[in-house]
């Protein structure tokens, strides 16, 4: 089994919010009809960051951008080497996404197959005129043609790093990592 160790800090809580901000005003500036925004989130981390990311807007405008919660576990292509029980949470999308131009959001790109699979399950709740992807890290080694229209961060990474990203509302802290993938003897 393999462990990761911490190589060095990415953001800080002050560099987060300083990146939500950023991304707040590219929405803003990149989105026609903001009457047609909606958010949604990709569970676990995508959630907090369509949540947060809805509140700048709605200080910044004061209009209220609607955030749905998708859950893909069903929906991911690696499902059988995942176990035979997947864990699956509650999909939340309490508004029509037909005609909607929606921003989804997950806290890390990597190899596109998380987006692929959130796509699938968007679309098993309507059409939507446009569908966008806002990630708060894009660490590159796509298998997918899958690109990120809004990005806080490009880290360029190994295949042993792993970036993790960790929100108070999920993880009790705040902060992103770059860390690295070592044998169970090394990670002491």
């Amino acid at each position: 089994m393999a462990l990761t160790r911490e190589k060095s800090q990415l953001m800080s809580t002050s560099e987060i919010d300083r990146t939500l901000v950023r991304l707040a005003h590219e929405i803003l500036e990149k989105s026609t009809d903001l009457d047609q925004l909606a958010f949604i989130g990709i569970r676990r981390r995508g959630v907090p960051l369509a949540q947060r990311l809805a509140k700048k807007i709605e200080a910044i405008e004061k209009r209220v951008v609607p955030v749905g919660i998708l859950d893909i576990n069903l929906y991911r292509d690696d499902l059988s080497t995942v176990g035979n029980k997947p864990v699956v949470s509650d999909t939340h999308i309490d508004f029509s996404v037909q005609g909607k131009d929606i921003i989804l959001m997950d806290d890390v790109l990597y190899t596109g197959r998380t987006i692929r699979a959130a796509l699938d399950a968007l679309f098993d709740h309507g059409r939507p005129a446009r569908v966008q992807l806002l990630v708060l890290i894009d660490r590159g080694h796509r298998e997918l043609p899958i690109e990120a229209r809004f990005i806080g961060r490009t880290v360029q990474t190994t295949d042993v790093e792993i970036i993790e990203v960790k929100f108070q509302e999920v993880d009790g802290m705040e902060k992103v990592l770059l860390c690295e993938r070592v044998a169970d003897k090394q990670a002491v």
